[in-house]
């Protein structure tokens, strides 16, 4: 078998049919342009919320889960017996975490641990003049609160120091600060769940760009919520975490779990509904960018049949002159090439264009997310699954019909 022959033959139909070949070769651009464009823009959806929930929560949470479940009295003396209790309240338990500075220092002392911060985190009233407007205040260490969620650069307005040198200040997310209408340097009033109420100053607001956060939560020193609450100075409710990597965060939460008896929780499991979507809308995009690369190949096969339909004499003469089979599958298989590789590097760069014009379109998201404009990956693993995906889907296309055109009788053609 002569490739050059055959590549000339190969080149001569397509130019028979010029119209015919542009036609297949826009199918495989269109196919993997919008796939391209597709995979590019979910994965950089699913980059950025997985990012967001990633910045914005610890790898790891460690607290008391207060159970209000318990056995009664009467269960404790008579056992297995016909007892009926009605509405048990709850035992008054604590949320603290026993000897939680300590456990906190000895965490950070285990390899892997990228950080950890002690705190005390309690619901609160925000007054408003004669409107009260729920949120969170969390009693912090500055310093290892930065180190966890990089909190300097995430501010609005303000500083961190201002808030260590400040016993009554308080760091306010963006939204919520917005909502009550205050600035840095006013004073608002904070009313604890122990009907306590106190004066703190606004020395700064941040954003995570999540508006689950900076509507409600706020930061001040650990020390001072310690005493709105009316707490020991060694008292806390939560301990946060951050790995080097994320994906230990799962066993080590398992492990702090069985030592320390504490209920941990990690990223995924706080999260699972952005995982979820995640997966969902991957599913989405495979099977949608396979349905367009699939509908393209079956018009090149289309295309390829009438070809092979239309050329019926020319493989019986060919075949009369000497050309075996392998020939003319040959012949065919280079048109296929050809459009798939054609169409598919002139579908990567559409799609790379589009892909671009995406990127830099802006994008309001309100207070919800942080959106100056569509989140996009270019990743060039993305190109080349492309690329592969369209000559083989054109090459598959393209065998078929050759391998028809390869059985063909040319004593049969030539007298019929």
């Amino acid at each position: 078998m002569n490739l050059h022959i055959a590549a000339e033959i190969a080149k001569t139909h397509l130019l028979a049919k010029k119209k015919q070949t542009m036609v297949a070769m826009l199918g495989v651009t269109f196919g993997i342009a919008m796939f391209i464009t597709m995979i590019s823009f979910m994965q950089g959806v699913n980059q950025f919320l997985e990012d967001s929930a990633l910045d914005a929560s610890p790898h790891v949470r460690m607290y008391n889960e207060v159970n209000t479940q318990r056995p009664g009295l009467i269960d404790e003396v008579n056992p297995g017996g016909f007892n009926v209790v009605y509405h048990q309240k709850p035992k008054d338990e604590l949320s603290r975490l026993k000897n939680g500075i300590t456990i906190a220092e000895r965490i950070e002392k285990e390899a892997g641990v990228l950080g950890v911060s002690p705190q005390l985190s309690t619901q609160v009233f925000f007054n408003n003049g004669p409107i009260q407007i729920s949120g969170t205040v969390a009693g912090v260490d500055m310093e290892r609160e930065n180190r966890l969620y990089n909190l300097s650069s995430r501010l609005k307005s303000g500083s961190l120091r201002t808030l260590q040198s400040n016993p009554d200040g308080l760091i306010m997310g963006a939204t919520l600060a917005r909502k009550l209408n205050v600035r840095v340097g006013d004073k608002v009033s904070v009313t604890t769940p122990l009907g306590t109420n106190r004066i703190l100053r606004v020395v700064g607001t941040f954003s995570f760009g999540i508006g689950t956060v900076d509507n409600i939560k706020s930061y001040a020193n650990l020390s001072t919520v310690q005493e709105m609450l009316q707490k020991d100075p060694g008292y806390i409710t939560d301990i946060h975490i951050k790995m080097v990597d994320p994906l230990q965060a799962i066993p080590f939460g398992k492990r702090l779990h069985a030592i320390f008896g504490y209920h941990t929780e990690d990223w995924a499991t706080a999260n699972q509904a952005i995982l979820a979507g995640e997966n969902i809308r991957n599913v989405m995009t495979f099977v949608v960018s396979f349905t367009l690369l699939v509908v393209a190949g079956f018009g090149i096969y289309n295309i390829m049949n009438m070809t092979v339909m239309n050329k019926i004499k020319d493989i019986a003469i060919l075949k009369a002159t000497g050309f075996d089979g392998k020939d003319i599958v040959a012949i065919f298989l280079l048109q296929a090439v050809f459009i798939g590789l054609s169409g598919g590097i002139l579908g990567l760069l559409i799609g790379f264009g589009l892909s671009y014009l995406l990127s830099i379109m802006p994008f309001d998201a309100g207070d919800v997310l942080s959106l100056k404009t569509f989140p996009v990956i270019f990743a060039a693993k993305y190109y080349i699954m492309g690329l592969l995906f369209g000559v083989t889907t054109t090459i598959l296309a393209g065998f078929f019909p050759s391998r028809k055109a390869s059985r063909v009788d040319p004593v049969s053609i030539l007298r019929g």
